[in-house]
């Protein structure tokens, strides 16, 4: 999704027919696996101790250096696991700075996200930062994290962002189990002062295998009660993998001249790249497939050239209603859902009920 604030649109602006072939507008960096947490629906299957095979900090440099390359220059998102179980994390940070990046930060809410430690992400001139609320109180949101008293530390974390000045995103994950309480999670959302709310529809890969996905009719119901939210809100409300929710804004929108949406063709491969503690370069962290390793290979050349990113940004190839679709240029599925469902990136993603126009 493109970072809505400290970046002009313009800076996001697709090619004809919603394509990025130039370079990814978002790079996806997990730093490591390691992590206090132990969360059910954890992509990376995270372990509380970091991995040997870990890029080292001269390897992050040379990869920072080849984003820098980029033009325009991505949004560089440091994650995990959780980033700053590096040691060395404000100096790969201070790096990517120096090349003037601009750096967003990811981190686990542990007791390692302490008020100073907030503070110092600002020093070293974070753009923006995430949190992730999966509940409206503490019962709901500590049973998926895995860890008692983790959202009432979340809570406490966005006070010290809000503090810092530092702008905010609020993650929320989207199950059959966390769907009955959006309302309140919406609630609870304004009051951290998030400037974005995304809401994450589950991808079953890592350990979300084991959470039940809503079904499609149940995520038209949501896309029509978000945009509705959306404008009663005091923050911008995103989905990430179902950016079917543009279509149903285009929808909206109706006919008259190009629709105004944010993000629009952005997804798994086309605009968004995802880079492994080892250096797998792949489409997303949902999407499972490695195009080649930064150990080996230009990160760009790989996002630009290689026949998997080359496939995802050609959605004539997509099969099924996504192929068929109207604006498949504009949405395109999840191709990390599509993959998890059927093993083909390129199938429709079932989790949308369109019928295109025959």
């Amino acid at each position: 999704m493109p970072h809505p604030h400290q970046h002009p649109h313009a800076a996001f602006a697709p090619e004809p027919g919603y394509r990025y072939t130039k370079s990814p507008r978002r790079v996806y960096w997990e730093l490591t696996r390691a992590c206090g947490l132990a969360c059910k629906h954890c992509r990376a299957e995270a372990i509380k101790e970091r991995l040997p095979d870990e890029l080292t900090k001269d390897e992050a440099f040379t990869v920072l250096r080849a984003l820098a390359e980029a033009k325009p220059m991505p949004v560089v998102v440091l994650t995990g696991g959780d980033p700053l179980e590096r040691p060395d994390f404000f100096e790969i940070m201070d790096y990517a700075k120096s090349l003037k990046l601009h750096v967003d930060v990811a981190p686990s809410v542990t007791p390692k996200l302490t008020r100073e430690a907030v503070f110092q992400l600002k020093e070293h001139g974070v753009g923006a930062m995430s949190l992730s609320l999966d509940g409206s109180d503490a019962t709901r949101h500590d049973d998926l994290r895995g860890i008692p008293g983790c959202f009432d530390r979340t809570l406490e974390a966005a006070e010290h962002i809000a503090e810092a000045k530092i702008p905010m995103q609020v993650n929320t994950l989207v199950t059959a189990d966390t769907l009955s309480d959006m309302p309140a999670i919406h609630e609870r959302v304004g009051q951290m002062k998030p400037k974005r709310w995304s809401l994450f529809f589950l991808v079953t890969t890592g350990r979300g295998e084991l959470l039940r996905q809503i079904e499609p009719e149940q995520a038209e119901e949501l896309f029509q009660w978000l945009i509705e939210m959306g404008q009663k809100s005091n923050f911008m409300i995103a989905t990430t993998e179902a950016p079917q929710y543009r279509r149903v804004l285009a929808k909206r929108q109706g006919g008259a001249g190009p629709p105004r949406v944010p993000g629009a063709g952005m997804r798994d491969g086309n605009g968004i790249m995802f880079i492994s503690y080892r250096g797998d370069i792949m489409p997303s962290g949902f999407l499972p497939l490695s195009a080649g390793s930064v150990r080996e290979s230009d990160p760009l050349t790989i996002y630009r050239d290689s026949e998997l990113f080359t496939s995802l940004r050609d959605t004539s190839a997509f099969g099924g209603r996504c192929g068929a679709c109207d604006l498949k240029d504009l949405c395109g599925g999840s191709r990390g859902r599509a993959y998890a469902a059927t093993g083909d990136p390129l199938a429709e993603d079932p989790l949308c009920m369109y019928q295109p126009p025959a």
